[in-house]
């Protein structure tokens, strides 16, 4: 099945690089979870947008399903293939195209890393300022699809603010150029905003153009110990009155402690239970001199412990490590993953029952807190118990997310904040979309994929065929 499968795609797509060693389906038919086994049928390289079109109308014409693939770093099961569909990888279409220094814009082809895009505009005196600890890895293709957001969210928002512009590849194989870079443009509906957080069902980003900001101005990061959870929200509002906040990320001591097995260093003498790091400008006296203010005034609230404030670039590197270290110091443990948010005027309300929640629902599983409190983003992390059969530890942990699901309604909040449904959160998106939008969303997907090929079972089930 699988020669005469390539051997048609190659005979309809000629030059096309195509891989199908075991290592290689194993490797690319995954994401970061590992609840899933891979099984694509192949692995197809396409160089060019021609390429992508190609595939796609083959593909379609044979009612072969495809896996769109970045750098597969989602935590929600959006990127892998477990049922003999093609995986379709960008990552040989990794270059930059162009840079406009007038609209500063840079457009480049979907595959290239994150981390590449912030070097491309580094080299211009710009940045662009959606950033998080897998920027090495990620594609900006695959930030677009999940709409990703990560550590400066509450300073620059998420990936959709800074689209410009998409060229995409639909189900049906067409070419559509979005925006086309236009700051203004009332001509009907925004199409690319559906492609932005749509977890490649509805076709392929295979370009974008992105918007460039000036460098930010000159930063200092500290690292705040709070003596309990209940004061997290009110340190956060004393910092975000008296700094410009570019990230405020909050951590526990088992997320600390795994982090610190993985080789950071502690940043303490003694352990508390809590920790904020703090990023806020300073670019001047005044500025260094509010954030000690800061501090002052919520160590005589009894709201901080103790507190480290960098003094150099490599400091404030290894403070912002206890960060973003934690998901890969976790991952050997293969954790059950909740990735929710709620507005910041909700979130002590909702941290209130959740963490009620939690320590019920878990009593005799290690639960790892961290996330972005700054813009209303929790991610709750359970650590298989050893010996217990991933079976029963999904069963298990599911039951507790159908409660969490229930006060996330309550509470106006979403069951994924910024690594999408995929499959891990699809028996939850009732709780965050009603029955109305998920309609509107299936009539969108069968316009856009009419024949039902890009990322099947993904965000939601097919409809039945009567």
């Amino acid at each position: 099945m699988s020669s005469a499968v390539t051997a048609s795609l190659l005979a309809a797509v000629p030059g096309l690089m195509l891989k199908t060693d075991p290592a290689d389906l194993e490797h690319y038919g995954r994401d970061w979870t590992r609840r899933w086994t891979p099984a694509p049928v192949a692995i197809a390289f396409p160089e060019s947008v021609q390429q992508v079109q190609a595939i796609v109308r083959w593909a379609r014409a044979g009612g072969v399903a495809i896996v769109p693939s970045g750098g597969r770093t989602g935590l929600s099961g959006g990127a892998v293939a477990a049922h003999g569909e093609l995986v379709l990888s960008l990552e040989r279409m990794a270059r930059v195209l162009g840079f406009d220094a007038v609209d500063r814009t840079l457009t480049v082809q979907a595959g290239i890393p994150l981390e590449a895009v912030h070097n491309a505009a580094r080299e211009q005196d710009l940045a662009y300022p959606v950033d998080f600890a897998s920027r090495g890895s990620c594609s900006i293709g695959g930030t677009i699809a999940t709409n990703a957001g990560g550590i400066r969210v509450i300073r620059y928002g998420n990936t959709r603010e800074w689209i410009a512009g998409l060229k995409v590849v639909t189900g049906a194989g067409d070419l559509l150029e979005l925006n086309r870079s236009l700051i203004k443009n009332s001509s009907g509906y925004d199409l690319r905003h559906l492609f932005i957080g749509s977890e490649g069902t509805l076709g392929i980003v295979v370009e974008a153009t992105l918007r460039l900001t000036a460098p930010p101005a000159p930063t200092n990061v500290m690292l705040l110990a709070l003596p309990s959870f209940d004061v997290l929200m009110q340190v956060f509002a004393i910092l975000r009155s008296h700094l410009e906040l570019e990230a405020f990320e909050f951590f526990t001591d088992r997320a600390l402690a795994h982090v610190l097995a993985h080789g950071a260093q502690a940043p303490f003498a003694e352990v508390h239970p809590y920790y904020v790091v703090a990023e806020f400008e300073a670019a001047d006296e005044a500025q260094e001199a509010a954030a000690l203010a800061a501090f002052e005034l919520c160590a005589e609230a009894g709201l901080v412990s103790d507190a480290v404030l960098s003094s150099s670039d490599a400091q404030a590197a290894q403070l912002w490590r206890l960060r973003e270290g934690i998901t890969e110091s976790l991952a050997a443990f293969r954790p059950y993953k909740n990735d929710v948010s709620v507005r910041i005027s909700a979130m002590p309300a909702f941290l209130a029952e959740a963490q009620a929640l939690l320590a019920a629902g878990y009593p005799d599983f290690e639960v790892v807190w961290f996330g972005h409190i700054g813009d209303g983003n929790l991610h709750i992390n359970v650590l298989t118990p050893d010996g217990m059969e991933e079976a029963e530890f999904v069963a298990r942990c599911s039951e507790v997310t159908d409660m969490l699901a229930a006060i996330l309604k309550r509470h106006g909040g979403s069951i994924s904040a910024e690594h999408g449904i995929g499959l891990v959160k699809k028996p939850w998106l009732e709780s965050t979309r009603s029955a109305e939008e998920i309609a509107v969303m299936r009539g969108i997907r069968q316009v856009l994929d009419p024949s039902g090929i890009m990322n099947p079972g993904k965000v939601f089930d097919a409809i039945p065929k009567a």
